[in-house]
């Protein structure tokens, strides 16, 4: 493994910061893709049920945004892959063989599918059938879901990691189980809150440039009726989203409870816990965990988190000091304190260094046994191995707190928004309604910070690990100068700056010509 001592921990900050740079340009354009690409196909279908041409005009009006879209989404997650092999070589060499898998898939086939029939999408609607074209159109959609999926699978291994085991002949961890690398239930909460939370993004997006339209009276048939369908569909998802944050809660109770005590500012954890719904927390300093029992001005719902993280009122959550110094899970077992985790990873460490050498020297099979046994009754610590204090495993509590009420207020804000859009569009005129109609615009910048908020809770709330309890962030860089790094960084940002403008551009172009009707 590598040596922290060699480690330039400028280089780690840059490394961080270029990928979370390019997450964070990439997830501006993934959410939109997955949720057009089912508001398109709700529309083709009612043009394909009806014969109607103002639905397959209405359909091709989303289609050409989709589009747009859809080509800068590629660009920008290419250009993430490939900074796994540059910036996080050590990462790759040790974990390739598992996190490699479902990326190749991705690549091989979920997006040859959505890639072969976009071009049928967009080119084929005086080619073949109506009924082909379709299937095109959901299939275009159903590639991206499915390249969501096996992205999700790669970041849930991460955060979850299951299915291999360490070899240390080879010195990296091996696939013991492709099933359980796809299936883990932190890859199938975070793939169903994820796509769900893309298709309310896309619902917004819809009805606030249909609200745009109905503001400057233009198209006022197709804006109702694409407001009509965004809103019903987004309120769906959204509804469907609240239960699925509640799984994910429980899920992340149960395998990053760090990233919950985080997540809720909790430092002393019980029985009966409240959800904090707001509290006092300086989002520029990491708060004294050690010395306060609560943050202040804290407004909560009683019992609430214990509910969502153990499906019982009463049930037990750990906070962070609890963490630190160990404590007694629901099942009975002890989760051990940091400083026997600490402990046990360096006996990790020392014991693959001692059976690599026994076995350079030739030692016997019962010599070699014998190191062997330590080193897997403490490999499920060996990232400890590489941590000093406490400091280094409590992320940065401000950054996940407030992210994540942002998530949770955003979706409430959304459900609100489609429940008054339902209402005006069936009980009164939604053109009257211009402060609905202002609101609905609005909140298209509102649901891009809401969805960037949710990946920063789940990738903030993991630190400090690269892949969790097995190696730590500073462990996974590649031996590269930070000056290298902190080059490509500004190039990037300049880069993705130009992507997003023209994107924007060319996306209010169209929008601003409208559907050709």
């Amino acid at each position: 493994m590598v040596n922290i001592l060699n480690i330039d921990l400028t280089m780690v900050d840059w490394a961080r910061a270029q990928f979370a740079l390019t997450a964070i340009y990439h997830w501006l354009f993934v959410p939109l893709t997955l949720g057009l690409a089912v508001i398109m196909g709700i529309m083709e279908t009612i043009y394909y049920r009806t014969g109607s041409e103002f639905w397959k005009k209405t359909a091709k009006f989303w289609q050409r945004l989709f589009g747009i879209n859809f080509a800068m989404g590629v660009a920008t997650g290419l250009i993430l892959e490939f900074e796994f092999g540059t910036n996080w070589s050590n990462y790759s060499y040790l974990v390739g063989d598992i996190f490699g898998a479902p990326l190749a898939v991705e690549g091989i086939v979920a997006f040859f599918l959505e890639s072969t029939f976009v071009a049928v999408m967009f080119f084929g609607w005086k080619k073949v059938s109506k009924g082909f074209h379709l299937a095109s159109t959901w299939l275009t959609g159903l590639g991206a879901t499915i390249s969501a999926w096996w992205i999700l699978v790669a970041n849930s291994w991460m955060q979850h990691p299951v299915g291999q085991e360490f070899n240390p002949d080879t010195m990296r961890n091996e696939m013991t189980s492709f099933a359980d690398v796809a299936l883990s239930p932190v890859a199938v909460d975070k793939f169903v809150h994820t796509v769900l939370s893309a298709w309310v993004l896309g619902a917004v997006f819809v009805v606030g440039v249909s609200a745009w339209y109905l503001l400057k009276k233009r198209h006022t048939e197709f804006a109702t009726k694409s407001l009509r369908v965004g809103a019903v569909f987004g309120l769906l998802a959204t509804l469907l989203l609240m239960l699925s944050g509640h799984h994910s809660a429980y899920t992340v109770a149960q395998t990053q409870p760090m990233k919950l005590a985080a997540m809720e500012a909790l430092y002393k954890g019980g029985t009966d816990q409240p959800l904090t719904i707001i509290a006092g927390i300086n989002p520029f300093q990491q708060p004294n965990y050690e010395a306060a029992d609560e943050p202040p001005l804290k407004i909560a719902v009683p019992y609430a988190l214990s509910l969502l993280a153990t499906n019982d009122i009463h049930g037990y959550v750990p906070g962070i000091r609890d963490i630190i110094d160990g404590y007694t899970k629901a099942d009975g077992t002890r989760e051990l304190p940091l400083d026997e985790k600490i402990e046990r990873g360096k006996e990790a460490i020392a014991a693959l260094q001692e059976f690599r050498k026994a076995k350079a020297e030739g030692a016997d099979e019962a010599t070699l046994n014998s190191k062997l046994s330590t080193l897997n009754s403490s490999m499920p610590f060996f990232g400890y191995g590489y941590v000093d204090n406490s400091a280094q495993v409590v992320p940065y509590i401000p950054v996940c707190f407030y992210s994540f009420r942002i998530m949770v207020g955003g979706g409430c804000l959304f459900v609100l928004l489609f429940m008054l859009i339902i209402f005006w569009l069936y009980k009164k005129d939604v053109s009257r309604a211009r402060w609905l109609l202002w609101a609905s615009l609005l909140c298209i910048p509102i649901s891009y910070i809401v969805s960037e908020a949710g990946w920063l809770v789940a990738e903030f709330g993991r630190q400090p690990w690269t892949i969790q309890d097995m190696l730590p962030t500073w462990v996974g860089v590649s031996q590269l100068g930070a000056s290298t790094v902190m080059l490509t960084f500004f190039l990037f940002l300049i880069l993705f700056t130009t992507l997003l403008a023209v994107e924007i551009r060319i996306m209010c172009k169209t929008i601003k010509k409208g559907p050709q009707l």
